[in-house]
């Protein structure tokens, strides 16, 4: 295949080959070839990798079900009591809106997600149950890592531990944890099952953490100690931690230290918190770092609509970004950046200026979109995009493409 007339990263039109699902070869566009069979007219639009979302719920999603008023109290248990109240008081079945949610982000440009899957007491297998059947229906368009999430803690109720080590058995790839402090009041207990699961199935621990300035760098301390005594470098990322800024100058630097020298992946969803660690000192200091949506119109918020460029502009927005440069680096945290918490193959960003995704050898999952420049696309958000996964085209002008 060849992508005829795109301009990776905004630079120079080219055609771009691709072979066994990387990039082949890339040489300046030839206005007077014709596009052969199989190839992809690129009409001058910008090439950057597809989009890697690896914070999203899938399982609370309501994407194209009614809009309907949010009945959420504060906080992480009031949330997931509203939640438990209402997810099942549809008339659509759940695995149906999981696939729907699902289908909407990958023909918006996401090939690369990390869901989330609620286990407890109350839904036990049945929203796990259904990210999985989404990833293997999509399983030739999308690579779907699936979290077993405790959303509602795992000291509280009896009986998660052993729902949770199920869906670990049936194929859970990463083991969540949540607020140790806050929601289970149990923070050593709570980690220590939470990595000794993850240990045991030889999977990757991904921590929710609500909690604020010092509470929320004391858990991570936790997290960070249980990292290097376990030799897990590599395989642990801090989710939301939107508030460990929250301290002094010096734990901030600190904590980005550690996470680099660990190797401890961070995910944002891009809130407007004022206390984060500063995303742009993280990258130049090689913390590998993703976005993604959370949850999606669901019943903890009526935001999310399934298209990371959008977040990716609420990411540049809620960072105060207005030089090119960093709302670049936005798009590459989107993209390459949270490929590489779910694959390390994928090296982890060299700098605020690193562009990686479209160079010969890169994988083809691929992203085509109308914009001037790469800063442009994340300020229009246009709707002209083709989606390419592993070198084949799963999406078309926002509709999937034919099965091939």
């Amino acid at each position: 295949m060849i992508i005829r007339n795109v301009r990776p990263w905004g630079g120079a039109a080219s055609d771009v080959e691709v072979a066994e699902a990387r990039i082949s070869r890339i040489r300046p566009h030839d206005a007077a070839a014709a596009l052969a069979p199989g190839d992809v007219d690129g009409r001058g639009r910008l090439l950057l990798p597809s989009f890697s979302d690896v914070h999203v719920h899938l399982d609370s999603s309501r994407i194209g079900l009614p809009f309907r008023p949010h009945t959420g109290a504060p906080g992480v248990w009031g949330m997931m009591m509203n939640d438990r109240r209402n997810w099942r008081d549809t008339d659509v079945p759940h695995a149906e809106i999981v696939a729907n949610t699902l289908e909407k982000m990958i023909v918006h440009g996401t090939t690369r997600v990390r869901s989330y899957a609620q286990v407890d007491v109350d839904c036990r297998l049945e929203k796990f149950e259904s990210v999985l059947a989404a990833k293997e229906r999509f399983a030739d368009r999308v690579d779907l890592q699936i979290m077993t999430f405790p959303q509602a803690g795992i000291l509280r109720e009896e009986g998660t531990v052993e729902y949770l080590e199920e869906s670990l058995r049936l194929g859970a790839d990463v083991m969540g944890g949540i607020d140790p402090c806050q929601l289970d009041r149990d923070p050593v207990k709570h980690l220590d099952i939470v990595f000794a699961l993850a240990e045991k199935y030889q999977v990757e621990v991904d921590i929710h953490l609500h909690e604020p300035a010092a509470l929320g760098v004391f858990s991570t301390e936790l997290v960070i100690e249980r990292t290097r005594a376990l030799g897990m470098q590599g395989k642990v990322t801090m989710s939301h931690a939107y508030d460990l800024g929250g301290v002094d100058a010096a734990t901030t630097r600190r904590l980005i230290d550690e996470f680099a020298e660990l190797d401890i992946a961070m995910a944002s969803v891009a809130p407007a918190a004022p206390h984060q660690l500063p995303l742009a000192d993280l990258v130049a200091a090689g913390v590998r770092f993703g976005l993604g949506e959370d949850g999606q119109r669901d019943y903890w918020s009526p935001y999310g609509n399934g298209d990371m460029l959008d977040r990716t502009w609420q990411l540049a927005f809620t960072n105060g970004y207005r030089r090119d440069e960093l709302i670049e680096m936005s798009l590459a945290v989107a993209t390459v950046g949270g490929a590489s918490i779910m694959d390390h193959a994928v090296p982890r960003l060299a700098g605020i200026a690193d562009r990686p995704g479209t160079a010969i050898g890169d994988r083809a999952d691929l992203l085509i979109v109308d914009g001037e420049t790469p800063t442009s696309a994340v300020m229009d958000r246009g709707g002209d995009r083709t989606v390419l996964h592993d070198g084949v085209v799963v999406a078309d002008a926002l509709q999937l493409t034919p099965a091939s």
